[in-house]
């Protein structure tokens, strides 16, 4: 009977914590999201941002999505040589690319960069009580430090993964042109014909929601960390693990498809 009373209790212990957890983040996201709709704007650190998120990950984005277009491309035409399906292949990537592997693998790359360093600089900030400072100035910091972040997080994701796009399908591209001697011409109107707009649209509407996904989770574990340079560490870690898109993507993707 005490095992039992005691699991009972850890359990409790558990689930409150997850529901205090769940309900501050609410609370965090509905501050974030009314702070990015109203005045006062910055401009200035909403600019820093946009550089920082967008011109700055566009080389590792640019490379995962160029290398990931053309491995598809290998492995399809590995899996569809089989049947004498060939001409398959430009088909798969373009789908590949465009619905799935540039949103995700652009969102992941973005996050393991961006959301670790938006929640090492707000952690520090927080516990070397800038942030309380900002505060004493009368700034508020959720419009200073938490809605420029945010508001580039949205926009800069769609244009890195339309860049995606672009890269992945010239990498298949290459693979089938130069390594599997495919004709250029026909492997080009081959991939305009199968070209959707839901494609573009769906991994575009994707790329906006990780991009809101992994700049809230970066700013909340940095403006909720504490504990000195331990507890920035830890925030950093929590910001790129909780940023995980994964089920979001599936929920997404369904969404989509059944539309």
């Amino acid at each position: 009977m005490q095992k039992f009373l005691t699991f009972v209790n850890t359990l409790g212990q558990v689930m409150m914590r997850f529901f205090y957890a769940t309900g501050d983040l609410a609370i965090f996201t509905t501050k974030a999201v009314m702070a990015c709709l109203r005045k006062p704007f910055y401009f200035k650190e909403l600019l820093r941002q946009l550089i920082e998120i967008g011109f700055y990950s566009l080389p590792v984005v640019a490379l995962t999505t160029l290398f990931s277009g053309m491995v598809i491309a290998i492995q399809t035409y590995e899996a569809v040589s089989k049947f004498s399906a060939e001409g398959a292949v430009s088909m798969v990537v373009l789908v590949a690319v465009t619905r799935e592997l540039a949103p995700v693998m652009a969102a992941l790359m973005v996050a393991g960069r961006i959301g670790a360093a938006m929640a090492a600089e707000i952690g520090t900030m927080r516990v070397t009580e800038q942030v309380d400072a900002l505060v004493t100035l009368n700034t508020n910091p959720f419009k200073y430090l938490i809605a420029p972040r945010i508001l580039a997080g949205v926009l800069m994701m769609p244009i890195l993964v339309l860049i995606g796009d672009v890269l992945g399908v010239c990498g298949g591209y290459m693979v089938g042109v130069y390594k599997m001697d495919f004709n250029a011409t026909t492997y080009l109107i081959n991939t305009w014909n199968y070209l959707k707009a839901m494609d573009i649209i769906s991994g575009l509407v994707k790329a906006a929601v990780f991009g809101f996904i992994i700049a809230l989770m970066g700013c909340y574990n940095g403006f909720r960390s504490k504990g000195g340079a331990q507890g920035v560490g830890q925030a950093t870690t929590n910001a790129v693990v909780s940023a995980s898109i994964l089920i979001f993507n599936y929920l997404l993707t369904e969404a989509f498809f059944n539309m």
